[in-house]
């Protein structure tokens, strides 16, 4: 996977690679053979989870070819926020999407794929500073070419639906 993105971009056909159009709207009840829930809210929840799971599968193998994983793209285009600006570990991983994650282990890989550049925070002997690097950002500009397109055709939601599923997560979050 350490290829050359040139040589990577070729091969990579989002529709052949992996199917996003598979899901065809069937229900939580049919996905895990259960035909009923103590409440709607049990439902809402194993629904969830079971549709971060899926999204989470999706994501890890959209990013294979890239030799990426999902964190590792979450830290690249925190980064790629910051303008120029550089951030501590610490900091990324308050804003992760996955703050489970080992932080250290991460910024190691990504630092040896020259994604990231690491240096001695000046105030703060104990910290670094992180930035991405012209690798990184690189990276990142082929992803964005691809990621808009398929992330519609695999998430059966119109604009107006993804808003109204992203308020409801935001209020169940509360």
């Amino acid at each position: 996977m350490n290829e050359a993105p040139s040589k990577r971009r070729g091969f990579f056909i989002p529709d052949k690679f992996v199917n996003f159009t598979h899901f065809s709207g069937v229900k939580i009840e049919d996905e895990i053979r259960q035909a009923r829930f103590r409440s709607d809210h049990q439902k809402a929840i194993v629904n969830l989870m079971y549709t971060a799971s899926w999204l989470n599968t999706r994501q890890e193998t959209f990013f294979k070819p890239f030799g990426i994983t999902p964190s590792q793209f979450n830290i690249l285009r925190i980064l790629r926020g910051q303008a120029g600006k550089s951030l501590t570990g610490a900091e990324i991983k308050e804003r992760m999407l996955e703050r489970n994650s080992d932080i250290s282990r991460l910024l190691e890989r990504m630092a040896r794929k020259n994604y990231i550049k690491r240096t001695r925070c000046p105030h703060d002997k104990r910290a670094t500073n992180i930035t991405i690097t012209k690798t990184g950002l690189s990276i990142l500009n082929e992803i964005d070419v691809l990621i808009d397109q398929t992330e519609k055709d695999f998430f059966k939601l119109n604009p107006r639906e993804a808003r109204e599923l992203s308020a409801l997560l935001d209020k169940a979050r509360g």
